[in-house]
């Protein structure tokens, strides 16, 4: 089979889509090689992420021919150059189709992460909500099957784009490989020294925005033992002055410590040798560093309203992501019941089956086959 695949956040991103693509991708690669894999990205693949491809024959990038119309080309003119190279079945990976895909007769699919613009627009720009519904809505209409990272993500699709049941599938993704070996002795110390890591702390990790919610850490912070620390790793935005006002103002600036731009390779010995990872975001479309923790045997506290039970399952513990004094409450027990703590441990890797990469594997190419079958 000849698949090809919308490329643009695989070759460029570093955070949530760009991981997702470039996950999606080297899994069925690795799990069916015999197929061709073309991925079609406006800019050439980014030299850090070299390294993720190189050993991987049967991965292609293809670029547009102008250099100057590469939106263009991304949108519309992509559509001439998967019917020249043949491709038999389209993926978009992030959310978009370009324009005309189901006049051409190839069949395609797209993977819708989240519609969080339409849940809480007030954490997004007014123009960039009508230019994301727009392509969600385009996307989901035209394609032939469309995958929800989540069982959240498909019931807001059903309540917000009228899109009918039957078309969704929920396929799971796992974290990357990288998280699911125990990092040496060696490589903690050496990442602990690296980050001069405090001697205990729980791990927070994600873009520090309002909708993440750094701020109810921080709250809970104060009602818990002065000895145990916060380490954040997450691109700054305007909120986090915000945030850091509050550290200051409550002398909590000596216990917070905020890192970012931290190299992927590093990120499994700093989970690690956390004490409990949290996630008090009030809405995502899935919540992967959720299963990053889980794969590093830490526990778990998030936030209810969303998908985070789903990333979660029942060894986590959920609080309201409003009450700063439930988390704190909830920090304070695993701290002081290792018995409580090796339990939810011992859930979470039950729990981490279902996103078992032969399984995703397999839904995805078993959804390929079945939608070229009913062409």
């Amino acid at each position: 089979m000849k698949i090809g695949f919308d490329g643009k956040r695989a070759t460029q991103n570093f955070t949530g889509l760009g991981n997702y693509s470039r996950y999606i991708l080297k899994l069925l690669a690795n799990k069916y090689p015999a197929d061709e894999y073309e991925v079609y990205s406006p800019k050439p693949l980014d030299g850090r992420l070299a390294g993720d491809f190189n050993s991987i024959p049967s991965i292609h990038f293809k670029y547009p021919n102008n250099s100057l119309l590469k939106s263009w080309w991304r949108s519309f003119g992509i559509v001439n150059d998967l019917k020249k190279d043949e491709i038999e079945i389209y993926h978009g990976l992030s959310n978009e189709l370009p324009f005309g895909i189901k006049k051409s007769g190839i069949k395609s699919i797209v993977t819708l992460h989240d519609l969080i613009f339409l849940r809480y627009p007030q954490y997004y720009n007014w123009l960039d909500c009508k230019i994301y519904k727009f392509k969600s809505q385009y996307a989901c209409n035209h394609a032939d099957k469309i995958i929800a990272i989540s069982e959240q993500t498909k019931r807001d699709m059903i309540s917000f784009l009228n899109i009918s049941e039957d078309k969704i599938e929920v396929i799971y993704q796992n974290c990357d490989p990288i998280f699911h070996r125990e990092a040496s002795l060696d490589e903690k110390a050496q990442v602990h020294s690296a980050y001069q890591l405090p001697g205990k702390y729980l791990l927070n990790v994600g873009t520090i925005e309002p909708r993440k919610n750094l701020m109810l850490i921080a709250k809970a912070l104060k009602e818990v033992d002065a000895g145990i620390h916060l380490v954040v790793i997450g691109r700054e935005t305007p909120y986090t002055q915000k945030v850091k006002g509050f550290i200051n103002q409550n002398g909590l600036e000596n216990r917070v410590h905020f890192l970012k731009n931290i190299p992927f390779k590093d990120l499994p010995a700093i989970y690690q040798q956390a004490e409990i990872f949290i996630y008090p975001s009030e809405f995502e479309g899935f919540g992967i560093p959720i299963v990053e923790a889980l794969h590093s045997r830490i526990p778990v506290i998030a936030a209810t309203g969303s998908c985070l039970e789903e990333a979660g399952g029942p060894g986590s513990i959920y609080v309201d992501p409003k009450d700063h004094k439930a988390l704190a409450e909830s920090i304070n027990t695993l701290l002081q019941s290792q018995g409580k703590r090796q339990t939810m441990i011992e859930l979470s890797k039950e729990h981490l089956q279902q996103f078992a990469d032969a399984t995703t594997a397999q839904k995805l190419m078993h959804l390929y086959q079945n939608t070229l079958k009913n062409a």
